[in-house]
């Protein structure tokens, strides 16, 4: 039976995302599962850990939700030395000898939370003039980033080891920010208004939408899980990817309109985005608003469930 649903990976240092989901995909050939779409919910870096989502089957037309929900980072900031990448992988381009105090970055942390402006790193894969924005600073281009606004939700110190006058070498702190923030910028940027330099020493998702580290399984129990035919003990359901979604118990009449991507009409219920179930089983992502004379079900995204 094909898999529909979610495979919460707790990624490792190295690969990047899409060799995750390469390795889903071969995971899924090792246990002789039926063959289906497979995609991710959002780009980690490979020198980045934790939370990936990948979706398998009908979950795929849920990616993209999952790229613009929020993120929780736990990062670390090493004082001292601003490389070309924003992080351990890139060669040094700018040195410091100033330490901040644990005080003074407690100081900052409000300044960075909230709704800011970033400058993404120029080794991202942002797009720029048709080409990734890493492809043309590899190649030695001068790669100018354009200045977005983001939102950092929370910023805060996590167990800090010092008292308050001492100078410290590096901090780790856990973000809570939009779509689009880049735990780099903000790294690079912090370490600069404190007066020195800085870049991402360590990188961990937390969090990822709904879906937490409790929730993922290392690369290694995916394929132990493969072999053993025994993927569907970590599967969890293609709902799980909408838990801020209510859901809407339609007929199996009005669930034939909407999987043949018709309207259903005269639904109780208040106007906004469900998840219309059919006897517990997901139909489709859908709009209900309030027409001319009764209230209208449209669909946003259906499932071939």
């Amino acid at each position: 039976m094909a898999l529909h649903g979610w495979l919460i990976i707790d990624k490792p240092v190295g690969p990047g995302s899409t060799q995750v989901v390469s390795a889903v995909k071969r995971a899924l050939r090792d246990g002789g599962y039926p063959k289906v779409k497979v995609g991710h919910g959002g780009t980690l870096d490979p020198l980045a850990s934790g939370v990936l989502p990948v979706a398998l089957g009908e979950a795929t037309k849920l990616c993209g939700r999952m790229l613009d929900s929020d993120k929780v980072y736990e990062f670390t900031i090493g004082f001292g030395v601003e490389t070309s990448t924003l992080d351990a992988e890139g060669e040094a381009v700018a040195t410091s000898d100033v330490r901040p105090t644990l005080a003074e970055v407690e100081a900052l942390l409000t300044r960075f939370t909230g709704e800011i402006e970033q400058v993404p790193p120029a080794y991202s894969a942002l797009m720029v003039e048709g080409k990734r924005a890493y492809d043309r600073a590899r190649a030695g281009e001068d790669v100018e980033m354009k200045t977005r606004r983001v939102t950092v939700y929370e910023l805060l110190l996590r167990h800090p080891r010092f008292r308050g006058d001492d100078e410290v070498h590096e901090i780790t702190l856990i973000a809570r920010v939009s779509k689009g923030t880049y735990i780099r910028s903000l790294a690079r940027d912090i370490a600069r208004v404190l007066g020195t330099v800085g870049s991402v020493t360590l990188l961990r998702r937390t969090k990822a939408g709904p879906f937490i580290l409790s929730q993922a399984i290392s690369l290694d129990k995916l394929g132990e899980l493969a072999k053993a035919r025994a993927l569907e003990q970590a599967l969890l359901p293609l709902t799980a990817g909408l838990d801020d979604i209510p859901a809407l118990p339609v007929t199996p009449d009005q669930a034939r309109l909407l999987r043949q991507g018709q309207k259903a009409i005269g639904i109780a219920a208040q106007p906004g985005l469900y998840l219309a179930t059919d006897q517990s089983v997901p139909v489709a992502l859908v709009e209900l608003s309030e027409g001319e004379f009764r209230s209208e079900l449209k669909v946003v995204r259906g499932f071939n469930l």
